[in-house]
């Protein structure tokens, strides 16, 4: 038996969360279009003949300017030194743009094995592909290269069995049909977040985040959830409402239809919207996230 960690590293927006739940075959990690949707290490676990692969889909990796975006920078790298292999993900249609550069450049001074996924091989021709290969090729020492599509499931098949390989000899850390190691509180609050970034769009403020204050499970099997979505001002909470509360209740519906899959029960879901200024310099809310509280 073998077992291991792959983290999952890359620029916003190359399809980091998409290949995770590819690559578990089920959804643990949420994907939105908005850049830096994953803040908290995101741990999901694939299976591979008699390898598991405990995956860290770690948040995307941009030039810091925030508090909450240093953390998270951080942790992505982090993992990474810490793993037993590192997948890098490229969007292969934009290349190594200014935005996917400095991402390359630090992952040359990894000392452990490092695969690369050009990801979205179906938005580029093969002869740009075939270059871009090539280029990587000589920028890192790469112990294997991977050309996918994860949202399709192209060549992700392959990819999992080579990192079944890799994964070193040893028992596995977690029961054969658990797929994510995060608590269901916190797995339903990011299933709410997603929602209310593909809701609201560029409306609603990176920062924002959402919390399960409440979890009972009925007498009728039914679950009741409370969460409460936080904002920093008044203005913003007024845009997570919507007019006639429809934005929330749009999100509520979706998010209890997602979440009521996952848990397999009738669900009862309850948001509630309130305002805490600079929630994100609260160290607090940082553990909740996984993530160290950088000093400022």
């Amino acid at each position: 038996m073998r077992c291991g960690f792959a983290a999952v590293i890359g620029a916003p927006n190359a399809g980091k969360s998409t290949l995770v739940n590819a690559l578990v075959g089920a959804k643990v990690s949420i994907v939105t279009h908005k850049a830096q949707t994953t803040r908290a290490r995101v741990r999901g676990i694939a299976i591979e003949g008699q390898s598991q692969i405990v995956l860290v889909d770690t948040p995307g990796i941009f030039a810091p300017k925030r508090r909450l975006d240093r953390a998270m920078v951080e942790t992505a790298w982090t993992e990474a030194r810490e793993a037993d292999v590192v997948v890098l993900v490229a969007d292969a249609a934009r290349g190594f743009d200014d935005v996917a550069d400095p991402v390359v450049e630090r992952a040359r001074e990894l000392s452990i094995p490092l695969i690369l996924a050009l990801n979205k091989i179906d938005k580029i021709k093969k002869d740009k592909l075939l270059a871009l290969a090539a280029e990587a090729s000589e920028r890192l020492k790469l112990a294997e290269l991977f050309m996918i599509s994860a949202l399709s499931g192209d060549g992700v098949a392959e990819l999992r069995s080579a990192l079944a390989r890799r994964m070193p000899a040893g028992p596995w850390l977690f029961p054969e049909d658990q797929i994510a190691d995060a608590p269901m509180r916190q797995w339903a609050a990011e299933i709410t977040r997603e929602k209310m970034f593909t809701r609201l769009h560029e409306e609603i403020p990176y920062s924002s985040t959402v919390e399960t204050t409440s979890w009972k499970e009925l007498r009728d099997g039914s679950v009741r959830i409370d969460q409460t979505i936080f904002v920093e001002r008044e203005s913003q909470r007024k845009i997570v409402l919507g007019a006639k509360g429809q934005a929330i209740k749009h999100i509520s519906m979706e998010a209890r239809k997602e979440i009521a899959e996952g848990v397999e029960a009738p669900v009862h879901l309850f948001l509630f919207v309130k305002v805490r200024e600079n929630w994100a310099d609260d160290p607090e809310r940082y553990r909740e996230m996984g993530l160290e509280f950088p000093k400022a």
